[in-house]
């Protein structure tokens, strides 16, 4: 990723935090930035998304706004994020597809699909639309198995392949080779520090989100709810795919069976994590924010939110006359979030796992004692001259 603007920003800013080194105990961002003594571009964007945006450096910083350093480290790696989300999007020609009008994007895809879905049902057979289906093979009583597997399964994949070319470019210019993929206890700490949002407690005081007062406030369960349900929809995902291919058992599946718990779980989180996500952005301090992306951040919201509402609805509504145009609906919801989360927020959650990867790696580096020689042992040629 080439210089710009943000990254001569952060340049400045982490330039005069390693000189002055107050904040080093608030979280992964100043520990590793005092590993280094100038930056590149790829050191800044690992930063940038290294940092969890708790804020409380913006507050316990000497420096801050109005002081004339102006040194908001917050919204300056905010930005920077921001950046990298289309700097490292595969193809670069979707990269700003996010950029603006994210919200209107997403639904605009999502709706599209879901005309397309009924659209099909309507050509091959109107009265099934509207007509009463239940028992297994309900659903394909609609739109047929094999074709339901072809369109979403494309999406899936196309959205795999986005996101791991998208980690790879973010991987490469970070200046990490391959090897540390392999380093298993690096992998490992990254994992717990990811699940646990360790770096989201602004060393130890609580998240600072509409003020300087620290709290342990519901921004950590928020994302939380969020990660996890959208876990728990794909583990059902995963599941049902097993009934189907391996059980020959046909969806939709009695409610007390395990896609369907596991899908209502993970429903239930994919709305009620975004819903309070929403509400601790809109209660943040505005210096905190990087406003020129909030529409990324609330199309990804939405989309998580109305894929999860549609797919609650569908479950409840499955034997009655409704159920073709929620499944329409909800099919069509889940293809545009796979279309568009390589290039949208959910990138977020890849390079924040791969910078906390590369922070756990450096630290037992740093922390590994050098090996010494053993008593008596021969000494180079160059330390015996």
């Amino acid at each position: 990723m080439p210089a710009t603007d943000t990254t001569a920003e952060a340049d400045r800013i982490m330039t005069i935090c390693n000189a002055c080194r107050y904040c080093e105990g608030l979280c992964a961002v100043f520990p590793a930035m005092e590993m280094r003594r100038a930056f590149t571009p790829g050191d800044l964007n690992y930063l940038a998304n290294l940092c969890h945006a708790c804020g409380a450096c913006y507050y316990d910083c000497q420096f801050s706004p109005p002081h004339e350093f102006n040194v908001d480290v917050p919204r300056t790696l905010a930005k920077l994020r921001g950046e990298t989300y289309q700097a490292y999007a595969w193809p670069r020609a979707f990269a700003g597809m996010f950029e603006r009008n994210g919200l209107m994007i997403s639904i605009v895809a999502a709706l599209s699909v879901a005309v397309f879905i009924i659209g099909f049902i309507a050509f091959n057979d109107p009265s099934v639309l509207f007509a009463t289906h239940t028992g297994p093979g309900a659903f394909y009583r609609l739109m047929p198995h094999n074709a339901m597997v072809a369109i979403f399964g494309a999406a899936f994949l196309y959205a795999v392949v986005a996101l791991v070319m998208g980690f790879r470019n973010f991987w490469r210019d970070i200046g990490e080779p391959s090897k540390p993929l392999s380093d298993g206890g690096s992998i490992w700490q990254a994992m717990r520090d990811a699940m646990s949002l360790r770096y989201l407690d602004g060393g130890g005081m609580g998240c600072m989100n509409e003020d300087e007062r620290p709290k342990k406030d519901g921004r950590r369960h928020a994302h939380h709810a969020t990660f996890y349900g959208f876990l728990l929809c794909f583990a059902s995902t995963s599941v049902a795919t097993l009934y189907h291919y391996v059980l020959g058992r046909e969806a939709p599946y009695p409610w007390y069976d395990l896609p369907v718990v596991l899908g209502t779980l993970g429903g239930l989180g994919l709305v009620i994590g975004p819903i309070g996500l929403y509400m601790a952005k809109q209660r943040r301090d505005p210096a905190l924010l990087d406003h020129s992306r909030l529409g990324m951040d609330v199309a990804f919201l939405a989309m998580l939110f109305l894929t999860g509402v549609t797919g609650l609805l569908l479950l409840f509504l499955r034997a009655t006359p409704a159920m073709g145009i929620l499944l329409a609906v909800h099919l069509g919801f889940v293809f545009g979030f796979f279309v568009t989360m390589p290039y949208g927020k959910f990138v977020h959650g890849i390079y924040r796992f791969a910078a906390l990867v590369r922070y756990a790696r450096e630290l037992r580096a740093h922390e590994t004692p050098p090996v010494k020689a053993a008593p008596g042992a021969a000494r180079p040629a160059s330390a015996a001259a």
